[in-house]
């Protein structure tokens, strides 16, 4: 167990403004990690092996990306008991996102708003840091990494395949597994490509130049590197819509989809402070949102395609509800902000607790 309990923390950092305190903590994670002080917030990873998508993860509770945009943080987050930990959203450009403040608490449903923008120092700064990462150097690396790609908000819709070309062509060297977000609701009309048309366009350019990529590697000497792509949507999805998500990426034959992201809703916390700020709302209220979308899903794509749940997980019984609802491994974000390292290790059991598939 982590030396500092995070309940004498959270007091400290919710007396500040949401972003300021993120800031705080992300620096706080960069000078510490791989120092005797990581022993702080530090736990033992549970061992509850399971593969998806060729990938061996170590166990089913993941960090999702938002948190660390720029890949600072990879050796410190992992020493909290992740099994795989994603980072991003990166961009080919740096971008500062929206004007602040873009970050809400909404403490009373244990929930977050926010309309970030997909801020990030770029692609270059973005794999620098990912190659200084300690734990991505080791011969046998303790957990899985994912790099989440998205596009720079003044590149004009017509040309989003570029930014995600380029993004892939970066950081697929360096990826267990890459993350195609097309669903933040804080980038003007991103979420425009999770039409049928648009998403088809966009999925059958990322697989060819990943078929590519891969021969690329193959003709430098290097290991023959088939890097699975998941597609990350969003909970605002009608049943329609999710249906012909899931023959787009059956279509395509990608490896994974991660559900689901923020949402826009705002029914489950109406008249609570900052209810009508815009942004994404995250946490507790997305819980059932995301459950229905990953149990349409599972009715679609079948019962052995990958699918990574996200969304209000702030207990293991939340993992547990994800995991039958249909999903294969599970991400958190808000709850880790709530709860802190401890629900990993709460997520890892109760995960590690169910009965075996048949």
């Amino acid at each position: 167990m982590p030396l500092v309990p995070y309940g004498l923390v959270r007091p400290l950092l919710f007396r500040m403004d949401p972003e300021a305190a993120h800031d705080l903590t992300m620096n706080a994670l960069a000078r510490t990690q791989g120092t005797r002080l990581q022993r702080l917030y530090a736990q033992p990873q549970v061992s509850d092996p399971v593969t998806l998508a060729g990938l061996r993860f170590p166990n089913r509770v993941g960090l999702a990306a938002g948190l660390d945009k720029n890949a600072r943080c990879i050796d410190g987050l992992g020493a909290m008991g992740f099994g795989f930990v994603e980072v991003g959203t990166v961009t080919p450009l740096a971008q500062s996102g929206n004007p602040k403040p873009r970050m809400f608490r909404l403490p009373q449903a244990q929930a977050l708003i926010n309309r970030l923008g997909f801020n990030n120092q770029g692609l270059d700064a973005f794999v620098a840091n990912v190659q200084r990462s300690a734990l991505r150097r080791a011969p046998a690396p303790a957990m899985l990494l994912g790099l989440n790609i998205g596009k720079n908000a003044a590149t004009p819709m017509e040309r989003a395949t570029d930014d995600y070309l380029a993004c892939l062509d970066g950081v697929y060297a360096h990826a267990d597994y890459v993350t195609i977000n097309i669903s933040s609701p804080n980038t003007k009309n991103l979420r425009a490509l999770q039409s049928d048309a648009a998403l088809d366009a966009l999925l059958g350019a990322l697989v060819e130049r990943r078929q590519e990529l891969a021969a690329r590697h193959a003709q430098g000497g290097r290991s023959d590197r088939h890097v699975p792509l998941f597609l990350k949507i969003a909970p605002d999805l009608d049943p329609e819509q999710i249906a012909l998500i899931a023959t787009t990426l059956l279509r395509h034959k990608m490896d994974g989809v991660i559900a689901t992201n923020t949402t826009l809703a705002r029914e489950a916390v109406q008249w609570l402070p900052h209810f009508n700020e815009a942004g994404g709302l995250s946490g507790a209220p997305v819980r059932e949102m995301s459950n229905r979308v990953i149990s349409q899903l599972r009715a679609a794509l079948g019962p052995d395609f990958p699918i990574i749940g996200v969304g209000g997980i702030l207990s293991g019984a939340d993992a547990v509800a994800k995991v039958q609802a249909g999903a294969d491994v599970v991400q958190v974000y808000t709850g880790l902000i709530y709860r802190g390292p401890a629900l990993v290790r709460e997520v890892a059991l109760a995960l590690k607790a169910l009965p075996a598939k048949a």
